[in-house]
C-alpha cells in the first residue's frame, strides 16, 4: 500500500510541473491612457468685448458747391474714444495643416469724439466748431490666420466697414450758435487688421481670448453745410476723409471647441 501512494504522489508532482510549464507566464499590460486630441478651430462662435480708438479727418475744407472754389486751407483734425462690440462668425482649420480661415460680421457702439473745425467766412467770418462723433459701425470680412500653437490663433482681417458719424453743430469762437450745422453721414469703407486668439481652456472648455488690431479708410465725401433755421445749403460743403485705427479685447465662446477622447496605448 505504501508504494502505491509514493507512485500516485510522484505522479502528481509529475503533472502538475508539466502542467505548470504548458501555462503562459503572467503578463501586465498598461490600462489605456485618455488623452484629448488636439483641438479643431472649425466651426463657429459668438464674441463681445471692448476697447479704443482714434479717428482723423485728414482732408477737411470748405469749398464753394458751385464753383468747388476753395474758402479756407486744407486742415487735419481728430478725435477719440471708447468701443463696446458684438461678433459672430465661423472658421475652418484644413485638416492636417495649421492654417485656418474664416469669416465674421461684428458691430460696435462707440463713443468717439472730436472738436471739428470749419471755417465760413462768407456768413459769419469768423471760425466755427463743434463736436463730431463715430456712434456706431459694423464690419464683415474674414481672417486668415495660422496656429503658432495648437492653442494660439495669430491672423490677419479684412474687409468691408461702415461707421455712422453725428451730425455738428457749429458755434463760432465767441461761443454763440452759427446757425450752421452739418447732418449725419454714412460713411463706407474697407479695413485691415491683425490679431491672435488664445485658448482659455483651462478655465472655461470653448473660452478664448482675442485681441486686434484694425485700420480703417473711409470714402471721401462732400457734405454741404445747413441752414438750421431753413434746412437749405448755404452754399459751402465740406470735402472730409476720415480714418481709424481701433484696438479692440474680446471673449470668444467657440461652440465646437476641442473633439471626442480617443484612447492612446
Amino acid at each position: 500500500m505504501k508504494k502505491l501512494v509514493l507512485a500516485f504522489a510522484a505522479v502528481a508532482a509529475f503533472s502538475g510541473s508539466a502542467l505548470a510549464a504548458d501555462l503562459p507566464a503572467h503578463t501586465y499590460t498598461k490600462a489605456p491612457v485618455v488623452v484629448p486630441p488636439p483641438p479643431t478651430w472649425t466651426g463657429c462662435y459668438i464674441a463681445g468685448g471692448g476697447g479704443g480708438g482714434v479717428y482723423t479727418d485728414s482732408n477737411s475744407f470748405l469749398k464753394f458747391n458751385a464753383t468747388g472754389a476753395a474758402a479756407t486751407t486744407q486742415t487735419s483734425q481728430g478725435g477719440s474714444g471708447w468701443l463696446g462690440t458684438v461678433q459672430a462668425g465661423c472658421d475652418y482649420q484644413f485638416a492636417g495643416t495649421n492654417w485656418v480661415v474664416g469669416g465674421f460680421a461684428d458691430g460696435d457702439w462707440t463713443n468717439i469724439k472730436g472738436t471739428h473745425t470749419g471755417d465760413n467766412p462768407a456768413a459769419i467770418g469768423l471760425n466755427t466748431q463743434g463736436n463730431l462723433t463715430i456712434n456706431d459701425q459694423f464690419a464683415i470680412g474674414g481672417r486668415v490666420g495660422y496656429l503658432v500653437f495648437p492653442t494660439l490663433l495669430s491672423y490677419v482681417s479684412a474687409g468691408y466697414t461702415q461707421a455712422n458719424m453725428s451730425g455738428v453743430t457749429y458755434t463760432n469762437l465767441a461761443g454763440g450758435l452759427t446757425g450752421d450745422n452739418i447732418g449725419k453721414q454714412n460713411y463706407s469703407g474697407w479695413f485691415i487688421g491683425t490679431g491672435d486668439e488664445y485658448s482659455l481652456a483651462n478655465w472655461l472648455p470653448g473660452l478664448f481670448w482675442k485681441t486686434e488690431y484694425r485700420f480703417s479708410d473711409f470714402n471721401t465725401r462732400d457734405v454741404p453745410v445747413i441752414v438750421t433755421a431753413t434746412g437749405l445749403p448755404n452754399g459751402f460743403s465740406e470735402h472730409t476723409h476720415f480714418y481709424e485705427n481701433l484696438v479692440r479685447t474680446e471673449l470668444v465662446y467657440r461652440f465646437n471647441w476641442g473633439g471626442p477622447l480617443v484612447a492612446k496605448y
